[in-house]
This record gives structure tokens, sequence and C-alpha cells, in this order.
């Protein structure tokens, strides 16, 4: 076996409720687990996603962040049913998951609930909270996921309302960018033996300079503020961008 192989699953939830500081309290339920496999720092096709019967209603505050219904989830599995399969995924893993706090209470509860000899997922997974890390990269700022994609010129047009599977794959793109350092940048330079290509025909370059006119096409709004988030993405990272020295 291997065992320089890192592996990290991008875990997410969404729930019949939570309470007004957002953290977990018995009775409310997990009816959508996603998770995402990392790599050696590589999103692989392998993924866990599931709905599940919550078996108890599911509070109007959360459904208007999520959009599952009680409808949606009769014919769907229990926790108890797929237990097994979700821990053989995640086992042995680093956990990544935004505010690790409110889904870890969920599914420590779920475990407990089932009396399984299982109360706590952090006994055979290290758990990691990216919220925590996100606020010590940018004290003092919003670093919900949305604010992140922002942050860091993720596409995040598909999310109209929360999914677990959706939200894991988004994280897992704001938490490589995140741990990852400096940016690698393809600036190709020519070689210094290649020669510049030479316009053959005389007359087609002198009639090619009379007539020429170069039309200049400044940047969009968009472009600017696209460009400007990316400079500042670049600072972060190296602490110094050379297009602003």
């Amino acid at each position: 076996m291997n065992t320089n192989i890192k592996r990290q699953i991008i875990l997410d939830t969404e729930t019949t409720g939570i309470n007004k500081l957002g953290v977990h309290y018995e009775g409310h339920r997990i009816i959508e687990i996603g998770a995402v496999e990392i790599i050696n720092r590589r999103i692989t096709s392998k993924y866990f996603h599931v709905y599940l019967n919550p078996e108890r209603p599911i509070d109007q505050e959360a459904f208007n962040i999520h959009g599952i219904s009680n409808e949606f989830l009769k014919d769907k599995p229990t926790f108890a049913q797929i237990v097994k399969k979700f821990i053989a995924f995640i086992s042995g893993s680093e956990l990544i998951i935004h505010n690790a706090k409110f889904d870890i209470g969920f599914i420590d509860y779920e475990f407990r609930m089932l009396n399984c000899g299982i109360n706590n997922t952090n006994t055979f997974c290290k758990v990691t909270d990216s919220l925590l890390l996100a606020r010590k990269i940018f004290p003092g700022k919003h670093n919900s996921l949305d604010a992140l994609c922002n942050r860091y010129c993720i596409n995040r047009s598909t999310r109209t309302k929360h999914g677990a599977l959706l939200d894991a794959k988004i994280l897992a793109k704001v938490f490589l960018l995140m741990t990852g350092g400096q940016i690698t940048i393809d600036l190709t330079i020519e070689p210094k033996n290649k020669k510049p290509k030479v316009i053959q025909d005389q007359n087609i370059y002198n009639n090619l300079q009379k007539t020429a006119v170069l039309k200049v096409i400044y940047a969009t709004y968009d472009e600017v503020t696209t460009h400007n988030k990316l400079l500042d993405l670049i600072e972060t990272k190296s602490r110094q961008c050379l297009w602003r020295t």
C-alpha cells in the first residue's frame, strides 16, 4: 500500500432545520449528503451522494434554503440504510467541511440514534473546518462559500439553492485554491534565437503602413472588475503583485 497517498473528502449536508446560531440541535435530521474525493490535491471522479428520508417534517426556514420537500423525500432511504456505504466512503480520510461544527453535529447525532457503536466522526476521520481556515487567511472579511467564490473568481451561477453535492464540488475548488500557495501562471517566452516573421512582399508592407489604422478596444467594466479580482488573488497568494508595483 502506498502510504504517500493523501485522501481528502469534501463534504456537505442539508438538513430538516437549524437553530438561529446555525448549529445542530437534537430532533432535526440529515436529508442530503454530498461528498467529493480529492487524492493528492486532485479532484477525482469518485463521489458519494444520497437523499434521505428524515422521518420528520422539514422546517420552512430550511426548505427556503435548499428547496428539498417532504414529498420528494418520501421514497428515499433512511440514514440507517446507507450508513455502511457512507462510513466506507469517508473512513480514514480527512474531511473538509465548511462550518464543520454544524455538519459533524448532525452526522454524530445520526450515529448516536442508530446505537451502532460509533458516536464521533473524528474517531475514524480527521476533520478540517474550511471556514476557520478562511478566517485565518481573510481575517475580518465575509467567508461564506458565496463570498469565497467571488474572491477566487469561481463560477457559481448554477447555485440558485443550497445543495450538498453541488456545494461540495464548489468547496473542493475553493479549498484547493486556499491551500495551493502561489498560483502558476504560464507566460510563454519566445526563444531568443527565433527569428521574427518577415513580410516578403515589400509593396504589401508599404501599403499596410499607409492604410493601417489601429482600432483601440477598451476593457469593459466587467472585464476590469474580473482583472482586479485576479490581481487581488495573486496578491493574496504571493503578497506582491508585479502588475501593481
